[in-house]
């Protein structure tokens, strides 16, 4: 394989540097009327993760996966679905699915909204861990900050409860990553410190976090990064340096999380093409990833870009948020599907009228080194 570009300043000695030219991957199919209809109507759904064994796989608990979903009312704008962001639980089997209401009890949480994290159910076959983003802070104004949280529960009959109260597990160092706490912001331009998603090494044993962060060395409006936390010897979170930058390309590159296949590391995250720095090469809204030996990288951007799958290009924002399963299996959340060109400007309408809110059709991907595709 071939490494990347390495950034060596002093506050990022070991960042693999993402600065993708062109982008070329597989379109994703068109939504249809069909996949957009709604699993919980009247409530908004998007950015899903499953609960997880240690090792990645997906939990099958009595015959159901048990799912996550950052969850609103469906609000005249769904813009406005961040500012009352509550995760919920859901259930998928035979039957189809089944809502288990707010994962969390009301005021339980330290923030104003929750927002997207991930869920592990441990080796004991019992205790379980859900890792979440607390934005804002609960009974304060409105901002963006972001901190990292997570609260033990237990596995019942019903899928994971019982949770105690959460505890701030790590924080940003305002040297490596941006303290994010802005009191306003635009979509897709405010600083990150959010998206915990829990891994496993199989090498090591050694738990992490990864997460969507913000290069505290740089001033640049498009300083987004992936960045870790590994446990000390005391149980504590510590920072480590950021896995992936992209300094001056691009601001946002959101819920990371790896998996592992014969023997390599896989990254994935997500972007938009309005994150993007203006003057460099836009990619479409899409699924990313590069691929290393071990965690600590360095990392090499798959297929060239390290675009995975994209929107169509006449649907560029039917479908965002991609969450890669242990099995390879990809999941997101339709947004504004089937706009036919049209824009909100000239048909306000269908802000409301075109957002899916709901999961959107999988996929499955193929591995070949630092080569991944669609699954035939």
């Amino acid at each position: 394989m071939t490494m990347p570009e390495l950034n060596l300043s002093a506050e990022a000695s070991r960042v693999s540097v993402w600065r993708p030219q062109t982008y070329a991957a597989p379109e994703l199919p068109l939504v249809t009327t069909a996949d957009a209809a709604p699993i919980l109507p009247g409530i908004d759904l998007w950015d899903n993760w499953p609960l997880t064994h240690e090792d990645g796989s997906t939990v099958v608990h009595d015959g159901r996966q048990y799912w996550f979903m950052l969850s609103a009312p469906c609000f005249p704008d769904p813009g406005q679905r961040h500012d009352a962001a509550r995760i919920r639980l859901v259930s998928k089997g035979a039957d189809g699915w089944r809502d288990h209401g707010n994962a969390l009890p009301d005021n339980a949480g330290p923030g104003s909204r929750e927002w997207a994290g991930s869920a592990v159910l441990h080796d004991d076959g019992r205790s379980v861990t859900l890792f979440f983003t607390a934005a804002g802070r609960l009974g304060e104004a409105h901002s963006f900050e972001q901190r990292l949280f997570a609260v033990n529960g237990e596995l019942g009959p019903d899928g994971p409860g019982g949770w105690g109260t959460p505890v701030e597990i790590v924080q940003a160092d305002g040297r490596r990553y941006v303290i994010a706490r802005e009191a306003e912001g635009k979509p897709g331009l405010i600083k990150a410190f959010r998206d915990p998603a829990w891994f496993r090494d199989p090498a090591t044993g050694k738990s992490h976090l990864l997460f969507t962060g913000s290069a505290a060395w740089s001033d640049d409006d498009f300083n987004g990064l992936i960045g870790i936390a590994t446990p000390a010897a005391d149980g504590s979170w510590v920072l480590g340096d950021p896995l992936i930058e992209a300094v001056g390309v691009n601001n946002e590159l959101e819920r990371p999380h790896v998996i592992v296949r014969d023997g390599l590391y896989y990254l994935f995250w997500s972007t938009q093409r309005r994150t993007f720095a203006p003057g460099w090469p836009a990619g479409p809204n899409g699924l990313y990833g590069a691929v290393a030996n071990r965690i600590e990288g360095p990392w090499t951007p798959v297929n060239g870009s390290g675009l995975v799958a994209a929107n169509p290009a006449q649907e560029p924002t039917q479908c965002y948020s991609w969450w890669t399963t242990g099995e390879g299996e990809v999941w997101s959340f339709i947004d504004h599907w089937g706009m036919q060109g049209r824009s909100f400007d000239d048909h306000p309408e269908l802000l409301r009228g075109q957002f899916g809110g709901t999961p959107s059709p999988t996929f499955r991907l193929h591995f070949a080194g630092d080569q991944v595709s669609i699954a035939g």
